[in-house]
C-alpha cells in the first residue's frame, strides 16, 4: 500500500492538524512510523513528549506531559531526550494503537526540560494508506468523530 508522509516543527505547547479526509471517506490510514529530531541538536537540552490524537486537544501543557494509554483519543506517543552534554542522547520510544483513521489527526508537543526553555521538536510521520469498503469507511468516520477506539 502507498505511504503518505508528513513533517513539521512543533513548538512547546503546540498542536498540528493533519487533514486525512477525502470526499467519500474510502481512504483510511494506519500510523507506521513517527520519528523526532531536535531543532537545535547538541546545543540545548530537550525532553519532548509528542502525542498523536484522534481529536483536537483543548490545550497542550508546556510543563507536564501526561501519557494515558487508556485514553481512547490517544493514538500514539513518542519521547525524545537530548542533553547539551556530549553522549547523553536517549533513544526514541514510540507506542501506537493499530487503528484506522480517515478524517483528521492532531500532533502535540510538550517539552518538559527543567531548564525552563521550551524547545521545539521536528517530527516525521509515515501513514500507510488503505482502501476502505463503504462499511469500513462509515465505521472509521464515526469513530474519528466520537473519539472511540
Amino acid at each position: 500500500m502507498p505511504i503518505k508522509t508528513f513533517r513539521g516543527l512543533l513548538a512547546d505547547g503546540a498542536q498540528d492538524t493533519i487533514r486525512l479526509s477525502t470526499g467519500q471517506g474510502k481512504v483510511g490510514y494506519k500510523i507506521r512510523k513517527l520519528e523526532l529530531f531536535p531543532q537545535l541538536p547538541g546545543t540545548e537540552s530537550v525532553e519532548s513528549t509528542v502525542m498523536i490524537w484522534r481529536n483536537e486537544q483543548d490545550s497542550v501543557s508546556t510543563t507536564t506531559a501526561t501519557v494515558d494509554f487508556s485514553n481512547a483519543q490517544l493514538l500514539g506517543a513518542a519521547m525524545f531526550h537530548d542533553s547539551s552534554s556530549e553522549g547523553n542522547l536517549s533513544p526514541l520510544y514510540v507506542v501506537f494503537y493499530n487503528v484506522v483513521i480517515n478524517q483528521y489527526i492532531f500532533i502535540t508537543n510538550t517539552e518538559t526540560n527543567s531548564s525552563g526553555v521550551g524547545q521545539s521538536i521536528n517530527y516525521y510521520l509515515e501513514l500507510e494508506q488503505l482502501s476502505l469498503s463503504d462499511n469500513e469507511a462509515t465505521v472509521a468516520t464515526v469513530k474519528d468523530m466520537r473519539g472511540a477506539t
